[in-house]
């Protein structure tokens, strides 16, 4: 009688004892980094598929978008002149950082430094964090790596007009690679996923600043016009959103989940008015 005991107390135990073993093996160093890595791939392949997905705000949002740039690119050239009348008075520092932080070295530096303290630490939501800006910087980096040598769009200090294109190349070709603007891609998307990380309008304010000064530098040196530069803002935003939704099924940890409409986006185009509108 005794044996059958011990016998019914092994099938108990033992499937515990595994599920605590598989527990272990789940979250040890090594499986998060290669279920991360597969969740940054599988990111850049959701965000590139979900045009065939749209509905009618989906439609209706890339429309603004894209009528938008349109109309800003019939003013470039007098933005650009307007912009040379100051300048001169923009510090030196803000200029450096400008250049700097929205390069594509840095951009991995500082991307890879969030997710490998997210990994080493053992903090999922960290890691989340990480795996969405790694995943959004090579979405939107390889995307206009390719949109520049298709357009071919004259840069401002070429002494072009903005209406000057030399497109189709496979190779880079310099002085006409403007649209879309990769340093403001990229610090955008940065500023933007990491203000997800809080629940305060006024820290994702600031942080949306912060990210929003290397493209307005690369327009002060004639790297870009303006609507390289807005194009590529407000572009940073989808692939960012439509990345972030991709994790939302893959960790558990969600972003200010007590309450995620604190800060929402709107695209506004109309005769009057022409923008990107932030509630909070």
């Amino acid at each position: 009688m005794n044996l059958v005991k011990y016998l019914i107390a092994l099938l108990f135990v033992l499937p515990m004892m595994g599920q605590e073993l598989k527990s272990e093996k789940e979250k040890t160093l090594w499986n998060n980094f290669t279920y991360d890595i597969g969740n940054i791939f599988g990111g850049v392949g959701y965000s590139y598929s979900r045009p065939f997905h749209w509905k009618g705000n989906d439609w209706a949002n890339f429309g603004y978008l894209a009528g938008g740039t349109l109309l800003l690119f019939t003013v470039d050239d007098e933005l650009n002149d307007w912009k040379n009348g100051f300048q001169e008075d923009i510090p030196d520092f803000v200029m450096d950082y400008g250049h700097e932080y929205g390069s594509p070295e840095n951009n991995y530096m500082l991307t890879g430094g969030v997710y490998l303290a997210g990994l080493f630490t053992k903090n999922e939501k960290l890691r989340r964090t990480g795996v969405l800006l790694i995943s959004s910087a090579t979405a939107g980096g390889f995307l206009q790596q390719v949109s520049k040598r298709i357009i071919g769009r004259a840069r401002p200090k070429s002494g072009e007009n903005s209406d000057v294109y030399d497109p189709f190349h496979l190779n880079r070709v310099y002085n006409y690679d403007s649209f879309p603007s990769g340093h403001a891609m990229l610090a955008f998307s940065n500023a933007y996923a990491i203000a997800k990380q809080f629940k305060s309008p006024w820290v994702k304010i600031g942080l949306y600043t912060v990210g929003s000064i290397p493209g307005l530098v690369r327009v002060m040196d004639d790297f870009h016009w303006v609507s390289d530069v807005a194009f590529s803002t407000v572009l940073s935003i989808f692939i960012v959103e439509s990345i972030d939704k991709y994790l939302d099924s893959k960790y558990d940890e969600k972003y200010n989940s007590q309450n995620p409409k604190n800060v929402s986006w709107n695209l506004s185009f109309g005769p009057n008015t022409m923008g990107v509108s932030l509630h909070f």
